[in-house]
């Protein structure tokens, strides 16, 4: 199977695949490129036209002085953290040749429910990985423990702001790998008038 085939926007989305941040390499997105992702990603539905999430790319030069920022905050609210752990840290922020940080980023006192708001950062999320698939790259949403540290989201932002996910986007350094998917008869059901709970 052609994973991320571009030959069509049907078989781009029937053939979507995340490539793990750790096995994506150079070549990456140019500036102007992760521009342009940020750009479609916002293409995204939004209840109330209320933009409720952030992109923050990270430029690259940048990178190790963020990952020694978050071993620091690692180890002041984890006493116990080991030298393994900075490693891991320094690895995750510096893996893969570019990094978008998305923020949920909702207006808490507006009329359209918080929940909805939260969706469509998701939805902007999975917008920012369909753009980066679409211009030939691969990415990788991932959270972590620094997407749930308020000491890390004020490194992109402020309450009451959230970090949605670390977006990895390079070139896949080996083959992409299917994972398993879930069986149509077990995600998707027909309504009737009986109908008790899907599950």
């Amino acid at each position: 199977m052609t994973f991320n085939d571009r030959s069509t926007p049907l078989t781009l989305l029937k053939t979507r695949r995340s490539g793990k941040p750790r096995d994506l390499a150079a070549p990456g997105p140019s500036p102007e490129q992760l521009r342009e992702m940020a750009t479609i990603a916002a293409r995204t539905p939004d209840h109330g036209k209320l933009a409720p999430w952030r992109f923050v790319i990270v430029p690259e030069a940048l990178r190790p002085a963020l990952a020694e920022k978050l071993v620091a905050i690692q180890r002041a609210g984890k006493p116990d953290a080991t030298e393994r752990d900075a490693e891991a840290t320094v690895q995750f922020v510096t893996q893969a040749p570019a990094l978008v940080v998305v923020l949920s980023a909702p207006h808490e006192e507006h009329k359209i429910p918080l929940w909805e708001q939260q969706l469509s950062a998701g939805a902007a999320c999975m917008n920012l990985l369909h753009a980066a698939h679409a211009m030939g790259f691969a990415g990788g949403w991932l959270t972590g423990w620094a997407a749930y540290s308020d000491a890390v989201r004020d490194l992109f932002g402020a309450a009451p702001q959230r970090i949605a996910g670390f977006v990895f986007i390079g070139t896949p350094s080996r083959p992409l790998e299917e994972r398993p998917r879930g069986e149509l008869s077990e995600i998707v059901h027909e309504w009737t008038l009986d109908a008790g709970p899907a599950g």
